[in-house]
């Protein structure tokens, strides 16, 4: 089969250009996926992400692993990434950010013309219907970003705690201001026969338009290799159910595998470092230094309190009656405690008063989360979670060996530069103080993991317990120098016909979470390529 356009990975940014390539009825695309439909009942219903995000077992998740991090005792980290239609974006916590704008024109200045803040934002507003509609936000697009249905009563006494420590409160973090404490908005379905559903980028952008009779979506196909002939893209090859296909573009190939299978698949389809792929006997079909390199993520600090009173989520026969009678009225109103994000609370904040933007992230979670759902608490409780926003460590992502069923090789190198380490312990401190003011004294019970207050006992505790929270960015990074992948447009140097479009293009991490930045992405691409550039 011949498509014009062949898109590799159904995540976020897959199913934005499957959707808006094919508003043109005179091409063809074609999507592969190695996932599912993206629409089973685990996904829809906010409140079951908990089912999905430990990976065990793994249902929608790659759940890959790190390497062991030297930087955190030499732990492997555990990365969840979707693996269905919606991508990631199908087992997230729903959260609606774009990080600051200055992030965006930091990207210009790195050379990645047309990326500025002014630039991007058409494309966010775009993508939006978002309940708030003013001059930052589109309420006309496929994605439906609302405020939460029922937020418990323990986050807004997070926002009041926060007050007290002189955090001031936020209602917009997509608006005029960042910086504050408020309640996230969320990608979520607020009226119709969906509504309280999650509203993934499959079932935002994808599941409406699949009757197309110029779109193709194939899952449950394992791509082994982009097929390149004279330079150029031409196709690819992939398995399912044990066969093997190819398939070829007439225009473009367009990779979309997320910020570890994009650098997987150039590599294993001979673009990369010369000597890693020899070094896996892959023969060499482009030189590309910078593929797999740049990795960036936001590393992960948390706190977590038993609670006294019992409105919050517990695991417990108590806790479990009443997420059971939260999923009865769910299924009737689309209303209730099942539309919960679990992080429902959060704050940006600065780590020094001098800085001109915050550097820390705060997400206030109604329940117990430690190492990602694995470890399991059943007391009723409540966690605080802090990243770094622009870390300084770099990472990398390679080849385990060349089988194409291999999972990458993961390094984020967390903490291998020491600043990062000295602003999330005075992150950690700030998250501390809110969670001990008095606005949150009726809920706090005992805490798991007591810490002695010093620097030295932060920093232990840093390297015994944090990891990601689910933000890898930047290995097949945008710009025009040597260790680019691609240029401002997206394609690929040195081979035509060949793009990539997803959160690994990033050439830095957004200070927020980079699911609506990703959409972005897409959104942007979808109307290059439509635009012949």
């Amino acid at each position: 089969m011949t498509y014009d356009y062949i898109i590799i990975g159904g995540g976020s940014a897959g199913c934005v250009l499957a959707a808006r390539l094919s508003e043109d009825a005179a091409v063809s695309v074609c999507l592969l996926e190695s996932g599912g439909a993206g629409r089973d009942i685990l996904i829809r219903a906010p409140a079951l992400v908990a089912a999905m995000v430990s990976g065990r077992p793994k249902i929608n998740n790659w759940a890959f692993h790190t390497v062991p991090q030297a930087g955190l005792n030499g732990r492997r980290g555990f990365q969840p990434r979707g693996r269905t239609l919606g991508g990631s974006s199908a087992i997230n916590a729903m959260l609606y950010l774009r990080g600051h704008r200055k992030d965006y024109d930091e990207w210009a200045g790195l050379g990645c013309d047309g990326w500025g803040w002014d630039d991007v934002l058409p494309y966010f507003k775009r993508a939006e219907g978002n309940m708030r509609a003013d001059a930052l936000h589109g309420c006309d697009g496929p994605l439906k970003v609302m405020g939460q249905n029922a937020p418990l009563g323990i986050s807004q006494a997070f926002i009041e705690a926060a007050e007290a420590q002189q955090i001031r409160r936020n209602g917009d973090f997509n608006g005029e201001r960042q910086e504050g404490a408020g309640l996230y908005q969320v990608t979520q379905f607020s009226d119709g026969p969906h509504k309280g559903e999650r509203c993934s980028a499959a079932a935002a952008y994808l599941h409406p338009v699949l009757g197309r009779r110029n779109l193709t979506v194939i899952t449950r196909a394992e791509v082994a290799r982009i097929l390149i002939e004279g330079g150029r893209a031409i196709g690819v090859a992939y398995k399912r159910k044990g066969d093997s296909h190819e398939i070829k573009a007439r225009r473009e190939v367009i990779l979309s595998a997320g910020a570890f299978g994009s650098p997987k698949l150039l590599m294993l389809s001979g673009i990369g470092h010369a000597e890693e792929l020899q070094a896996q006997g892959i023969d060499v079909v482009r030189d590309l230094p910078g593929v797999g390199q740049n990795l960036q993520d936001h590393l992960d600090y948390t706190i977590s309190y038993k609670s006294r009173r019992r409105d919050v989520i517990g695991l417990n026969p108590l806790g479990l009656l009443q997420l059971a009678r939260a999923g009865l009225k769910w299924r009737k109103s689309g209303e209730g405690m099942f539309t919960t994000p679990y992080a429902e609370g959060g704050a940006f904040v600065r780590s020094d008063p001098a800085l001109g933007r915050p550097d820390l992230q705060l997400h206030f979670v109604i329940g117990i989360v430690d190492q990602h759902m694995r470890k399991i608490h059943l007391a009723h409780g409540f966690s605080c979670h802090v990243c770094v926003l622009r870390p300084q460590s770099r990472g990398h992502v390679g080849l385990t060996d060349a089988n194409p069923a291999s999972p990458p090789r993961i390094d984020p190198a967390f903490l291998s530069d020491p600043a990062d380490l000295q602003v999330l312990v005075r992150g950690a401190r700030i998250m501390n103080d809110l969670l001990k003011a008095e606005p949150l004294a009726p809920w706090r019970g005992k805490r798991l993991y007591p810490v002695d207050g010093t620097d030295a006992g932060y920093e232990a505790d840093i390297r015994a317990r944090a990891d990601t929270i689910y933000h890898p960015v930047g290995t097949c990074r945008m710009g025009r120098d040597d260790m680019a992948v691609v240029d401002p447009e997206l394609r690929l140097h040195g081979v035509e016909g060949l793009r990539v479009v997803d959160a690994s293009v990033m050439p830095r991490l957004v200070g927020g979470n980079t699911n609506a930045p990703t959409i972005m992405i897409a959104e942007k691409a979808a109307e290059m390529i439509r635009q012949g550039r």
